[in-house]
């Protein structure tokens, strides 16, 4: 570093902790770095967010000039008129609200009219049905609600005081932000909170700064975290990201917006000013780990067992809805194990279906995705479960399109740093800081790649079956 170089930092405030990067503005590269857990819990008290921001932080942000937070999509903050909070805040893996979210897709008309409304059709995990539900079952605290925000806006309020405000990325995954219209829909807003429209954050331009902390540090709009990945990867035409955590995601930035009546895909908007339609599963890493356990044995040795099983897993098919699932018609599904046979009950086998059906289901993503100006070009593969030779091995033949690694980071830390940096630079378009590939996948043959079309399809017969979708 040198005294000419100056210094962003992007947060990113996720359900289990408090991520944080300093970068170079005009390269991104990351200096230095923060990280401070949250509770283990689906609602949790603003304030421990701020208590974790706070330890992030401790001697990072010397000499930063700019700083954005990003934060994990849906959750529910709600204040009063003194700007105290009324509740607990109710985080996105909070299922509370899955019999309100039932009852507002009914009352405004059905999936159609969501999709056409918002883009979205509303599962447990959106802000609207956390509204919903506290109407009905708090309505003592209901009542005292002034101002509502998602969990970024309410810290991005902390650093800079003055009016909440958020960006159109995040505002989409609300259920009362039409991303087509770029406008707030209170009037579905008053139908899920009672008969009446709390205050909602103003919602900022891409590059539009949030206003200045104490000291002076400019701090951007912020967005949502699967935003914030698309901007720190770069995400361009043809580009599709799928992301392997807890849960999963597919995503790809778009010129058109999106408006699927089967919930298969949010039709949210981006960082940038365009849509960013995503796809998601509630079982992604968690199937292998879980898989893995039910085994009796460590993730190495899951790995060499996938491996040693030859594609298609020797006939069986699973359908890893461990947890249920994020979609409409399938929010109690469970998993499933199909085609077993005295000859294919082998450890090697269930390993290896296991990583199948995991990637199976963002294969199904990815087709999703397509239906809405995407055309796939190739997969960026981040998250944990990136990192398993297993999947790696398998990714290329499920997804059947080239498949490339990024260098493990930070990511949704970096894409808030990114904005952060455009809104100090005040420019149309966001500073070019590229994406390091660390790893591209070996494509498979044409006869293995033959084979992934068929565990596909096996899967998606399975799918039908079962589950009529």
């Amino acid at each position: 570093m040198t005294d000419n170089d100056v210094l962003v930092a992007g947060v990113d405030s996720s359900t289990q902790s408090t991520k944080v990067v300093v970068c170079d503005a005009r390269t991104g590269a990351v200096v230095r770095s923060g990280r401070a857990e949250h509770p283990d819990a689906t609602e949790v008290d603003p304030a421990e967010w701020w208590t974790a921001f706070t330890a992030a932080t401790d001697g990072l942000l010397d000499g930063v000039s700019a700083i954005g937070v990003a934060g994990q999509q849906h959750g529910m903050v709600t204040v009063d008129e003194d700007g105290d909070v009324v509740r607990p805040a109710l985080l996105w893996n909070d299922t509370r609200s899955a019999q309100a979210a039932t009852d507002l897709v009914r009352e405004l008309g059905g999936p159609q009219a969501w999709a056409d409304a918002v883009g979205s059709v509303p599962v447990a995990s959106f802000t609207v049905t956390k509204l919903r539900w506290l109407a009905e079952h708090e309505p003592d605290k209901a009542d005292r609600v002034a101002k509502v925000m998602l969990p970024h806006d309410w810290l991005t309020w902390r650093l800079v005081g003055g009016e909440p405000v958020t960006d159109r990325g995040d505002a989409s995954g609300t259920g009362y932000f039409s991303p087509a219209e770029g406008a707030y829909r209170t009037d579905i807003l008053t139908r899920a909170f009672g008969g009446r429209a709390p205050e909602l954050p103003r919602v900022l331009a891409p590059s539009e700064p949030a206003g200045r902390t104490s000291d002076g540090m400019l701090v951007s709009a912020g967005t949502g975290d699967n935003m914030a990945a698309a901007l720190a990867l770069g995400a361009g035409d043809g580009d599709v990201v799928v992301s392997l955590g807890t849960s999963g995601t597919v995503f790809g930035v778009s010129e058109i917006p999106a408006a699927d009546p089967t919930g298969s895909v949010a039709g949210f908007a981006d960082a940038t000013g365009r849509f960013l339609p995503l796809a998601c599963t509630l079982n992604a890493a968690r199937v292998l780990t879980s898989t893995a356990q039910f085994l009796g044995v460590e993730l190495s040795e899951f790995d060499r067992l996938a491996l040693s099983a030859a594609p298609g897993a020797g006939g069986l098919t699973l359908l890893p809805y461990l947890d249920g699932e994020r979609t409409p018609n399938l929010p109690d599904a469970a998993g499933s194990l199909f085609g077993l046979r005295r000859t294919n009950m082998t450890p090697e086998n269930l390993a290896r279906a296991a990583v199948e059906g995991m990637l199976c289901g963002l294969a199904a993503g990815l087709d999703a995705v397509r239906e809405y100006g995407i055309s796939v070009r190739r997969v960026l593969l981040i998250g944990g479960a990136a990192q398993s030779e297993s999947v790696r091995a398998v990714a290329p033949i499920v997804l059947g399109v080239p498949v490339v690694i990024p260098q493990p980071r930070e990511h949704v830390a970096v894409g808030a740093a990114r904005q952060a940096a455009w809104a100090l630079a005040d420019t149309a378009e966001p500073p070019m800081w590229g994406t390091d590939i660390a790893v591209r996948l070996p494509e498979p043959s044409d006869d293995v790649a033959a084979e992934g079309e068929r565990i596909r399809q096996r899967h998606a017969e399975v799918r039908r079956r079962v589950h009529d979708v």
